[in-house]
């Protein structure tokens, strides 16, 4: 079957063929940092391949040489609540909170992060919520909240744990550690690297093979390892995530590191 293209807006592009849909992440001028309208992109996309038999596994990958930045600090509104745009759209959780809901608990079909380059903030969340990750030698993947001033959020504080044991998770996080292909295969973020240029083409080998088993067999195995691995309320979790944000981006401190983000300096913590 060829492959059909359906840019559902210029910030995402999706594309099917044999089985695999592929949601392409497209702001390269961002480095694919999210917007709302991305955002929100990304959530509907993943409910509509949930309900589509066509569609068999989920892949989701980056233009250019970015999986994705975060969010978008310099859009209006971008700084102080990541999760105050469009929120009416779904509830109150915003898309951050969804990102986990909708891969891992919502959406019975395997979903696949083609890691293709730097992978921050929002943009991590997004690929641990994923089932599987692939990722690029080259890639880089860190958390970045501190420097913004926040706290986990995207279901980080579950997906991440989850993967990596709750010593390594906790120094990932406060240290703000910047780790490339062979030591995130080396920690446990990702399950498999390959050279930069041979990503696509694993991908799609690799992909093709899991859609090429029953769609039974793929539905009730995910739903069989997300119910024995979630032993926590997912939901919980992330309204806990998203008030403990709103609380560091509300803080002086949220407020001087992101201004000291933004102006390419040190930031001063006073505690409050």
């Amino acid at each position: 079957m060829p492959e059909e293209e359906k840019p559902v807006s210029d910030e995402l592009i999706i594309t099917h063929a044999e089985h695999v849909r592929t949601l392409r992440l497209n702001r390269p001028a961002t480095r694919n940092a999210l917007s709302a309208e991305l955002a929100w992109g990304i959530v509907r996309a993943i409910e509509q391949a949930k309900s589509d038999d066509a569609c068999r596994l989920v892949v989701i990958t980056g233009t250019g040489d970015a999986f994705c930045s975060g969010l978008d600090l310099k859009q209006p509104g971008g700084v102080g609540d990541p999760q105050s745009a469009q929120t009416s759209q779904l509830d109150d959780i915003g898309w951050v909170g969804r990102f986990l809901l909708t891969l891992r608990q919502s959406c019975d079909k395997p979903v696949i992060a083609a890691i293709n380059g730097v992978a921050v903030g929002a943009g991590l969340s997004l690929a641990m919520a994923a089932d599987i990750r692939i990722m690029a030698r080259g890639a880089r993947l860190m958390a970045g909240y501190p420097r913004i001033g926040g706290s986990p959020d995207g279901g980080l504080t579950f997906t991440l744990p989850q993967a990596i044991g709750y010593e390594r998770a906790l120094r990932f996080l406060l240290e703000n550690r910047t780790v490339n292909g062979p030591e995130a295969l080396e920690l446990g973020l990702v399950s498999e690297i390959v050279d930069d240029s041979e990503l696509p083409e694993r991908i799609a080998e690799y992909a093709g093979t899991v859609a090429g088993l029953s769609p039974i067999t793929l539905r009730l195995t995910k739903r069989g390892i997300a119910r024995a691995t979630a032993s926590i309320d997912l939901e919980a979790q992330v309204r806990f995530e998203l008030n403990n944000i709103k609380t560091a981006f509300a803080s002086q401190d949220g407020r001087e590191a992101r201004r000291a983000f933004l102006e390419k300096r040190p930031p001063v913590f006073r505690g409050r």
